[in-house]
């Protein structure tokens, strides 16, 4: 009957599992309006009409007029020319279209699926959950975007960035789980009650590194500096409690803020380390025995990107070191996911 389920169920979890992957891009798009400082390129929101990037020379230059009212760029980027912020506004256009592409490839498929009757009851709140949160996470991009678009800030605040990125998360991490319930035979979910605990921990402080890289992504953290092993010549650098109190500092200040997600690099691949061991001994013919590298050959894999992205980091952050360090982050999680999803026991 099991394989009867998965195989019925397979068009369905094909169209989330592409999803998982606009997703993943559509996260990445995010990363670059940031490092390309684009994320405040177009000052309103229209959902419809703004699908279309400016058709013309005047309403390109409408839209650049009503960037020259904020302060990014009256103390930025007051040198622009139209052509340079036809480049940034590419990037955050084509964030938000991708945004948009998500939501029709998520209701036209949807809509085909419950008139084929390939949707079962047991899917529909699943379902309605993912269009929530989906919704939600469009919401507070807009929100973000909103709070810079005034006289006073320069960036959108780093705390509202990291709210932005985590919600797109959960948003993948939950899609991915639905996906991996739909596709995933009953016989390959093994009871394996060290490993669950670990992978529960390595999913919880994961999530607090990926906060972490959204920091250090807001506050370009990595230029404060970009030596390694050492920081700057040192192993705990000066000028880490030196904002006022312990949570400013863990939230505010840069170099306190690259301690710590340099120290959790170290940890997590520790633990993955230890639990890519014991997962030796889950049996032979098992999936998680068959994926249980994956995990630590993406946090070596990570850590390599990392170091690299931070000693390339002279006057800005490198782009495409930065981007492929967000990209195997997130790769990361979602194996953490996979591998507590297998380890989680008969429900």
């Amino acid at each position: 009957m099991e394989a009867v389920n998965i195989k019925n169920n397979r068009p369905v979890a094909i169209w989330l599992y592409i999803g998982v992957g606009m997703l993943i891009i559509q996260v990445l798009l995010g990363g670059l309006t940031r490092l390309t400082g684009s994320g405040l390129s177009i000052t309103e929101w229209q959902p419809l009409l703004g699908a279309f990037p400016p058709m013309n020379e005047a309403a390109w230059q409408k839209a650049f007029d009503g960037y020259k009212q904020i302060a990014q760029y009256k103390y930025v980027n007051s040198h622009f020319t139209l052509s340079d912020f036809k480049f940034i506004y590419f990037w955050e256009w084509l964030h938000r279209d991708w945004a948009r592409l998500i939501g029709i490839v998520f209701i036209v498929p949807f809509i085909y699926f419950i008139v084929k009757k390939k949707i079962n009851r047991s899917m529909i709140n699943p379902l309605i959950i993912l269009f929530v949160l989906g919704a939600l996470q469009g919401a507070i991009g807009w929100i973000m975007v909103k709070s810079g678009l005034n006289d006073e800030n320069l960036y959108v605040s780093h705390i509202r960035l990291a709210v932005h990125f985590m919600s797109a998360l959960v948003l993948l991490c939950y899609l991915f789980w639905f996906a991996l319930k739909i596709s995933i035979p009953q016989t390959e979910i093994l009871s394996a009650k060290f490993l669950k605990k670990l992978n529960l921990w390595l999913l919880a402080l994961v999530a607090v590194q990926l906060v972490y890289g959204a920091f250090m992504a807001g506050l370009h953290a990595a230029l404060v500096a970009n030596t390694w092993p050492d920081i700057n010549g040192t192993w705990v650098p000066a000028g880490m409690f030196t904002q006022g109190g312990f949570f400013t500092d863990i939230a505010h200040n840069t170099i306190t803020i690259q301690f710590i997600h340099r120290g959790l690099a170290y940890l997590i691949t520790i633990l993955i380390a230890i639990w890519w061991w014991k997962s030796a001994q889950t049996p032979a013919s098992s999936l998680l025995h068959g994926i249980r590298y994956l995990p630590l050959l993406l946090v070596l894999l990570q850590v390599l990107l990392g170091v690299l992205t931070l000693l390339n980091s002279q006057v800005k952050i490198p782009i495409t070191y930065g981007i492929l360090h967000q990209c195997v982050g997130m790769l990361l999680l979602l194996s953490l996911v996979w591998t507590l999803y297998l380890t989680k026991g008969s429900e």
